[in-house]
């Protein structure tokens, strides 16, 4: 997707979602004919058709305890169906169905070369020590622990769907194996076979489990770890709270230990507005999940949803220089850093190493190239969506490794990635950095340093 101005990327959202209903002041995009519906738990079988029937509604889909999505017929509006629902003593809540969009600011052209065989430091600069997550240390240690690249633990990837398997006009990405995945679910098809016909989930997943040392293509901070390809957003990166929510909890409840969400909604977007989003994050901590959330690209003093939900570790996007990038959100609720590529923003740069308005690389990996299917080291993504799973795969290092117990609370974790960050900035927690950049190979570490 080309770079677009916030208001051209809003307009774009609206398009994807075939048109809006504005319900009052409410002018986010949503499903033109879906509204997210949660009953009261005395409210039986019956009496849920009688309300349904009452709006010219069926079920979609089961989002969660009690909460379904509805599919409003008969050309009533969105709004008018919420308002008649809300007003029934069995309904907790009726919203729209609101979209969200994969975290990234767009495809930049890049000319440059892939290099040598087997010459990975050139392109990935973000794994290194000096501009990156210091990936190659945490290989060291982690083969010390007995557990090679984070053998042992699942990170749900909820994208667009994950270069899987072969199949039809699909083709597993040459960098993975069949070992490399766990089932998924595609939310947005409803069916068993999550397939990629996008290439940003291909990419997100790369970054975390990308084959290594096999002479082929580049490699994944958490190589040993298992994906499990979670689809929630569509052709063009699009996506709605309720799909959203149950992916959140299919991963939980199918033993994802890390959940890597590399999407956020609207910057206007509040609490109220996704409740099954946030109540499935809640679900999902309280099967000992870490959630890990995109902050967005819009440069903006705030994080966005749902990365701003309590207990979701937030990430912030850095350049190669180790400076905030001009995209990245910031602000109280940002947890940590890690390389998404780009320019050095102009807001509270250091002089010493950070200049604004200086390019810095993109990130590389293995995904479409030419086409669904037609793989090549892609040189054109940067933001957010790409910082979040290098904070993924490190908290799957960490639960990997037992140093923070053999099965870690999330909240544990969190700590460990945050005691352990590289501090850029201010010293301390700051509103551009949070606790710094993520070294996955301090983390893993005998001790915090």
């Amino acid at each position: 997707m080309p770079r677009l101005k916030l208001t051209a990327l809003f307009a774009l959202s609206v398009a994807l979602a075939g048109g809006f209903t504005a319900a009052g002041a409410d002018a986010h995009p949503y499903r033109p004919d879906e509204l997210v519906v949660r009953y009261a738990p005395e409210t039986g079988v019956a009496e849920r058709g009688r309300l349904q029937r009452a709006v010219g509604a069926r079920p979609e889909q089961v989002v969660g305890p009690d909460t379904r999505v509805l599919r409003i017929g008969g050309g009533r509006s969105i709004s008018d169906a919420a308002r008649t629902l809300r007003s029934r003593p069995g309904v907790r809540y009726a919203l729209p169905n609101y979209l969200a969009r994969a975290a990234d600011t767009g495809f930049f052209p890049n000319d440059r070369g892939r290099g040598r065989p087997g010459d990975w430091r050139s392109t990935q600069w973000n794994f290194l020590a000096a501009t990156g997550v210091d990936a190659p240390d945490a290989w060291a240690r982690m083969l010390r622990l007995r557990a090679p690249g984070g053998r042992g633990v699942t990170v749900a990837v909820l994208d667009t769907g994950v270069a899987y398997r072969t199949a039809g006009r699909y083709r597993r990405s040459p960098d993975f194996s069949p070992s490399t995945f766990v089932p998924g679910y595609d939310f947005v098809s409803h069916d068993r076979f999550p397939d990629d016909p996008y290439g940003h989930g291909t990419f997100v997943a790369g970054i975390v489990a990308e084959r290594t040392n096999n002479l082929l293509g580049l490699t994944g901070i958490a190589y040993g770890a298992r994906i499990m390809p979670v689809r929630v957003l569509d052709a063009r990166g699009f996506g709605d709270a309720g799909a959203i929510g149950a992916g959140i909890r299919f991963a939980a409840i199918h033993g994802a230990r890390v959940i890597n969400l590399s999407l956020d909604f609207d910057p206007s977007m509040s609490a109220s507005q996704i409740p099954e989003v946030l109540s499935a994050i809640a679900f999902a901590r309280s099967r000992g999940a870490v959630v890990v959330a995109a902050a967005g690209n819009q440069g903006l003093a705030a994080v966005n949803y749902p990365a701003r939900a309590a207990g979701v570790i937030s990430v912030g996007g850095t350049t190669e220089h180790g400076c905030q990038a001009e995209y990245s959100n910031y602000g109280p609720d940002l947890d940590l850093v890690a390389p998404g590529g780009g320019t050095d923003s102009p807001l509270g740069a250091d002089p010493a190493r950070c200049h604004p308005g200086r390019r810095g690389r993109p990130l590389v990996q293995l995904t479409y190239a030419a086409g669904v299917g037609r793989f090549g080291l892609r040189t054109d993504y940067e933001g957010t969506s790409l910082s979040t799973p290098h904070v993924s795969a490190a908290a799957a290092l960490v639960v990997a490794s037992g140093l923070v117990g053999r099965r870690p609370r999330p909240t544990a974790v969190e700590a460990r990635l945050k005691a352990t960050a590289r501090d850029l900035g201010p010293p301390g927690h700051d509103v551009r950095y949070g606790a710094g950049l993520v070294s996955a190979g301090a983390a893993v570490a005998a001790a915090p340093r």
